[in-house]
This record gives C-alpha cells, sequence and structure tokens, in this order.
C-alpha cells in the first residue's frame, strides 16, 4: 500500500464525494477478467483483499484501486500471419490486395488470436484527499494515472482536477542546486540535466556529489535540472521531477517502524494503518512542496 511514484492533481472547485451513493457508482465498474474477444479490461478492486467495498476511507481520505487486465499479442505475430495471408491471396487472384481488405484480414486475425494471447495484469492505486482536496496516483505515467482518473469520473460523474503543477520547474529545481536548498529537503547523489537549446543534451549524474565543479560546469554551460534525487525531514527520499511527479518514493525507518507492531497477519487492520500513516506523511510532503514552488499563490488554480 506504500505508494512508489506520485502523480498529483487538485481540485479547481470544493470537492465531496456523495458516500451514501460512492459504493453503488463504483460498482457499475467493477473488474471483469477479459472476455475471449477482449484486449483490455479495467475495474475496480477493494484495496483490502475479500473486502466487500470497492474503496477504503481513513478520516477524510479515500483509497481506491483499479485492476487492468491487457491481451500480450505483440504485432509483429499478427502482422507476420497478416503479411503471409496477404501473399497467398494476391497469388490467387493475381492482383495487389486492396488497403481496406488487408485492414479487415488483420482485424480477423487479432479475433483470432486473442483467445490464445497471455494476459498482463496490474493494479493502480489511488487517493482522494478531501480535507486537502488533491489526488494522489501511484503512478509513473501519465497515462496511467489519466486511466485512474478517467475511470472515476466516468464512475461518479465530475473529477475537476488539474495537475499540481501547471507550469514546469526546472529553473526552481537548478536553484536548489546552485543556491539554496529549502529548510527540511536535502540534495542526493542524483540528477538529470537538460540542454535549454532545441538540440542540446541530457546528462544524468548517479552517485556524484552535485557540488563538485564538473556537475555545477553543465549549469555554466546551460543545462538546467530536470530530475532531482532528495529527501525531505529524513522521512523519505524520492526523485522529483521538473513537473513534480515523483518517482522512486521510499519512506525511512522513522516512519516506517510506527506501524512495525500491528501483525501482517491482520490484514485489514495492517492496511488501514499504513493508509493512515503513508497518507499523511504524503500530504505534508504535498503541502511542502506547495509551499516551497508557491503553487498556491496562482500557478496551479
Amino acid at each position: 500500500m506504500w505508494f512508489k511514484n506520485l502523480k498529483v492533481y487538485r481540485f479547481t472547485s470544493k470537492f465531496a464525494f456523495d458516500e451514501e451513493q460512492l459504493q453503488a457508482m463504483l460498482e457499475s465498474m467493477p473488474f471483469r477478467p477479459c472476455s475471449s474477444q477482449d484486449i483490455e479490461s479495467k475495474g475496480w478492486i477493494s484495496p483490502i483483499p475479500k473486502a466487500e467495498n470497492l474503496y477504503h476511507k481513513a478520516n477524510q481520505d479515500f483509497l481506491f484501486s483499479l485492476k487492468r487486465e491487457q491481451k500480450l499479442l505483440p504485432a509483429s505475430v499478427i502482422n507476420s500471419e497478416l503479411i503471409q495471408k496477404v501473399g497467398e491471396v494476391e497469388t490467387e487472384t493475381g492482383s495487389p490486395m486492396p488497403k481496406k481488405a488487408q485492414k479487415d484480414l488483420k482485424e480477423e486475425i487479432t479475433q483470432r488470436l486473442l483467445p490464445r494471447a497471455f494476459s498482463k495484469f496490474g493494479v493502480t492505486n489511488a487517493f482522494v484527499s478531501i480535507d486537502q482536496q488533491i489526488v494522489v496516483v501511484d503512478a509513473s505515467s501519465d497515462n496511467n494515472a489519466e486511466a485512474v482518473l478517467s475511470c472515476l469520473r466516468k464512475c461518479i460523474g465530475s473529477l475537476p482536477v488539474v495537475p499540481f503543477s501547471k507550469t514546469q520547474q526546472q529553473e526552481v529545481l537548478t536553484d536548489w542546486l546552485i543556491k539554496d536548498v529549502p529548510a527540511g529537503f536535502e540534495i542526493l547523489n542524483e540528477a538529470e540535466f537538460q540542454s535549454t537549446a532545441e538540440d542540446g543534451g541530457t546528462i544524468r549524474c548517479k552517485n556524484q556529489d552535485l557540488d563538485a565543479q564538473e556537475v555545477l560546469n553543465h549549469v555554466q554551460a546551460g543545462k538546467m535540472v530536470h530530475k532531482l534525487a532528495i529527501s525531505f525531514q529524513e522521512k523519505l527520499t524520492c526523485i522529483i521531477a521538473e513537473d513534480l511527479s515523483i518517482k522512486r518514493l521510499k519512506f525511512t525507518d522513522i516512519v516506517l517502524e510506527q506501524n512495525e507492531d500491528i501483525e501482517k497477519e491482520n490484514v485489514a487492520l495492517k492496511i488501514d494503518a499504513d493508509f493512515m500513516l503513508f497518507s499523511s506523511e504524503v500530504k505534508a510532503f504535498i503541502a511542502e512542496l506547495d509551499t516551497v514552488f508557491s503553487l498556491s499563490e496562482g500557478d496551479a488554480i
């Protein structure tokens, strides 16, 4: 239940769930495995195994889990058979096969092979904080995050959100490196720099002292920080990107040890406690980012 990535969105107007209807709304899109002719299926599952509710609430935070099944049918397999079939038809008829006929044949081949395709399953977790008016998705890509938002929006009717930061923050991150980092934050030993020139390059540093002159030379040459490894209040470490998305999020023992006394066998209690702890720490982190990047002063809303 501990998120590894954070894609953060904030509401553009005051939002609250209709809790009396929320379960019924989510039940309009429960997860169902792909049928023999489906290439993809997605829907809600309970965040707590074997629980009935398709969401979990702790204080004013709502946890959701979107499960996804995708059939793995490589394009190379389809195209190989398509080329063979097209060749056979053209040999028989003595004339090129029309493009529309090839398209129809490709669809026929796809539908025939789907029942034999392997399935890939994945679950994307997200939570909605009513008190902080944000949505946080455990996704490393915009597409995966938007899939959760889209499904939630489809079920409840409206989800008026925008990205946490509507502008790129590479200038601020670069200032962190060459000037002062805000209180509570510490720069670690990994970063990615990109040139401001249209055809400029990218430099990645790992296990490198970022105060070293050889690193600062890249900044002086016109490159800016696009990703930066940081720690926050000795409670977590992560990679922060210029759009303020977070990857490789890890909590330190200072946080993790707080729930060590809860037996893992009590799954529901453990998930509930971990979610309460995790969400509170994430919200504190996001609130601090909001402050140090001055987002509430007009950037995001």
